[in-house]
């Protein structure tokens, strides 16, 4: 497998990723930032992995059921063939809860003929630290690590229990299940159960599509990408993950690795716009209840990152045993840039209470809290505004007066005063627009690089940065505007690359990256059909779709030499730059949309 050949499936409260050969290759329970039981993705010896294993003559093809994050990997032969269709089960209960264990189910479907397969069930819990010792008991195959930390799984089925744990043959006669749990089940397990759990998966994963704003132009690659954002969106608090792995590298053999599985303010926020653009008020609800839960006191300064369920300190530790992904060391879990200060946070959080409130002024329960918090941000913009800082990319050296950290302070303060007229709370405007103003100004004469012609990346630099290619949609710039029509070509003359961009190319802690940052790319083409060069975007929007891995899914960077996807994955970030894209070729927001706003107005 050369490439990230994986479909991810999920119930907004853990995921697994699942080869286009059928081997169940991570997933961490009961959470999503649990330990893992299967890492083979991070370590093929030692990570664990649950695989389907057929002869030769066998093809596997690998598809999503049609508007669902059901996946279905077919095994035929010509005469013999079987699906497994793997989901982890979700949808209502009578009383309105949601149903969504920490479990798989691999329902394995015969077509025709007496196909024969093999799986290789070694889960390996705890991140395969110490041995996990797997035993056949009467009604399941329990799984048990115990000697540094007592953990254990359950697999049910209904085919021999020997066979599975010896690999042996199994001759498929009829349906099968299997069914992986963190817990062991009261109830009885069937494979009526494990049929009953699919259709009102299937049927709960339709509805949710049905909800969706449909659009003319690329619509089944913006349901796919709305698809992954809500697989990545946890239920138990509201938070948005940034992807659903861990340490997959920028680079092969490199050590830009990281742990995403945690909510980043700026991507959960961006997440948050476009998916309630596509008519998921609820998701957006509850982000914004979990930025309340997290931010107890005015005066308390927001983290760019949190634990899925609000934790504040992420203690990043490598582990060494786990020889990584392609052999790319280290393996992390944690993440040391939760200390970091990125001023650009408050701007994005700030342009998702504007949005809500624009929307849904009369109906967001919230309110009250998100207007305390909205006067909290323009306090702590006016007090850090004019100081440098890491920047989006999170540099992890020197700090600087990075031009979109400044734009996205100017953001927060002309959000809150929209805000503030929004709900008749106008008492502060004088002041917040005087803030606002002495931003802008400081941003229009510091930014702008005489020689360069262009917005540059920080005050006083020369180095562009793909960054400030967000000027226009975040309402600073016009986009026919000649300073930002010559910022948008300067970066495509410096960044560009056969279509892909990089972020910045100036020296940063790691050296220069063979990969391109997928949004970047999304980015530059959404630019390219604001300023009027709309056959070039469609052009470079259709090339980098291509990309892709079979099923539609992005990483988060894109090699420049081979096209394959790097990086952690499926990435929130990338899908919803796809997502705004797309939507943008379609003319942008929806009719009601446009009616809502001139209501508003």
């Amino acid at each position: 497998m050369n490439n990230l050949d994986y479909g991810i499936i999920g119930n907004c409260i853990s995921a697994a990723l699942i080869s286009k050969t059928g081997s169940l290759d991570w997933c961490c329970l009961p959470n999503f930032d649990s330990s893992s039981v299967f890492a083979k993705i991070l370590d093929e010896e030692k990570g664990g992995a649950f695989e389907i294993l057929v002869s030769d003559d066998y093809t596997t093809t690998q598809k999503y059921i049609k508007k669902t994050n059901i996946l279905v990997t077919k095994f035929s032969n010509g005469t013999d063939t079987f699906e497994c269709i793997d989901f982890m089960p979700r949808y209502k209960n009578d009383d309105g809860s949601f149903y969504a264990p920490s479990d798989i189910i691999r329902y394995i479907k015969l077509i025709s003929g007496t196909p024969v397969f093999r799986v290789n069930y070694a889960p390996r819990l705890e991140y395969a630290k110490e041995e996990t010792r797997v035993m056949a008991k009467p009604r399941f195959i329990k799984s048990i690590t115990e000697k540094d930390k007592y953990d254990t799984l359950y697999l049910y089925s209904d085919l021999d229990f020997k066979k599975i744990i010896n690999s042996e043959e199994i001759v498929l006669k009829e349906h099968a299940y299997f069914l992986i749990s963190y817990h062991e089940k009261i109830l009885e397990q069937s494979i009526e159960r494990s049929y009953l759990k699919l259709q009102r998966t299937r049927v709960y994963w339709l509805n949710w599509s049905e909800k969706t704003t449909s659009y003319k132009l690329y619509n089944d690659q913006i349901l796919r990408s709305a698809l992954v954002l809500k697989l990545l969106s946890y239920e138990k608090s509201g938070a948005v993950l940034a992807a659903a792995t861990t340490s997959l590298p920028e680079t092969i053999g490199e050590v830009r690795n990281w742990d995403y599985r945690f909510c980043w303010i700026r991507d959960a926020s961006m997440v948050i716009k476009v998916i309630s653009n596509l008519g998921h008020k609820r998701l957006a609800e509850r982000f914004l209840q979990f930025i309340i839960d997290i931010i107890p006191d005015k005066d308390e300064k927001i983290q760019i990152m949190y634990g899925i369920n609000g934790e504040k300190e992420l203690t990043e530790i490598t582990l060494d045993h786990l020889s990584g992904y392609k052999n790319s060391q280290p393996v992390r879990i944690g993440n040391a840039a939760y200390h970091q200060k990125q001023n650009d946070i408050y701007g994005i959080l700030m342009d998702v209470i504007y949005q809500q409130v624009l929307k849904f002024d009369s109906e967001v329960d919230n309110i009250e809290g998100l207007w305390t918090i909205s006067k909290s941000i323009v306090h702590i913009v006016n007090v850090n505004w004019e100081k440098p800082d890491k920047g989006i990319w999170e540099f992890r050296t020197e700090e600087r007066h990075f031009t979109f950290s400044k734009l996205l302070c100017w953001v927060a303060v002309d959000r809150a005063i929209k805000i503030g007229k929004l709900i008749n709370k106008t008492g502060k405007n004088k002041k917040w627009i005087v803030l606002r103003d002495k931003i802008y100004d400081d941003i229009y004469k510091n930014s702008w690089n005489e020689e360069v012609q262009a917005y540059t990346q920080s005050y006083g630099s020369s180095d562009l940065d793909a960054s400030t290619l967000l000027m226009e949609s975040y309402g600073f710039i016009d986009a026919m505007d000649p300073r930002f029509i010559n910022t948008v070509k300067a970066t495509e003359k410096e960044l560009c690359n056969d279509g892909l961009m990089y972020r910045y190319k100036n020296k940063d802690d790691f050296g220069l990256p063979s990969s391109s940052f997928t949004i970047c790319s999304f980015w530059f083409i959404n630019s390219l059909y604001k300023i009027g060069e709309k056959e070039k975007s469609r052009k470079l929007f259709d090339q980098l779709l291509s990309y892709s891995n079979h099923l539609g899914l992005f990483s988060e960077d894109i090699d420049f030499e081979s096209k394959r996807l790097l990086g952690n994955f499926p990435q929130a970030y990338s899908h919803l730059a796809l997502i705004e894209t797309a939507a943008n070729f379609s003319g942008g927001i929806t009719k009601e949309e446009k009616l809502m706003e001139t209501i508003h107005h």
